[in-house]
């Protein structure tokens, strides 16, 4: 994969920086592993190294997909693999409007919260529950830190009639849940 005449090419099209090319159309075969890695905060590394040019890493990841054998960097006639540690992508921004959530990765990608988009709760590496999000082509992000603790202050509390609370928040008419209390841990009364 020759990441400057992909530059190249991006730049002579003219497209935008974040522009998403029709990857579920090309299906080239497997061209093997590529070093690059994508760490657990959504940071890119080749070789060892973190990337010189963040527009690098911006155009890499409008060619990203998770495929059965992995995350895959695609072109019409390439298809290489990487490591990616957690999720590739890292929501760094939300923004409640219009009645629903709407979350920005590092890399501009918009997803607005809803019963196509839906925000679940799943384990990282380390074994901590953290909010995730689906994209595009499979890829997920993880809600980064600040996110997450803005979602809390929006959170609300419903009692499920078990002895336990679920907070959540609604977004385009869909409720979503971020975890559970129980009666000790909600204040309330048994």
């Amino acid at each position: 994969m020759n990441i400057d005449r992909l530059l190249q090419q991006h730049n002579q099209g003219g497209e935008s920086a974040s522009a998403i090319p029709p990857l579920d159309e090309w299906q080239p075969a497997l061209s093997g592993d590529i070093n690059i890695n994508i760490d657990t905060d959504g940071h890119w590394w080749h070789e060892g190294k973190p990337f010189a040019r963040p527009k690098v890493a911006r155009l890499l990841a409008t060619l990203l997909r998770l495929d059965a054998d992995g995350y895959c960097l695609v072109t019409p006639v390439e298809r290489w693999r990487i490591q990616v540690e957690d999720l590739p992508l890292v929501v760094v921004e939300a923004d409640f409007r219009d009645d629903a959530w709407w979350f920005t990765t590092q890399f501009d990608n918009v997803v607005r919260l809803d019963a196509e988009h839906p925000l679940t709760v799943t384990l990282t590496p380390q074994g901590d529950a953290v909010p995730q999000l689906p994209v595009r082509f499979g890829l997920a992000a993880r809600l980064h830190r600040n996110v997450y603790y803005q979602l809390v202050e929006a959170c609300e509390s419903r009692d499920l009639g078990d002895g336990t609370n679920e907070v959540g928040l609604m977004s385009a008419g869909q409720w979503f849940a971020l975890g559970k209390l129980d009666d000790e841990l909600s204040g309330e009364a048994p």
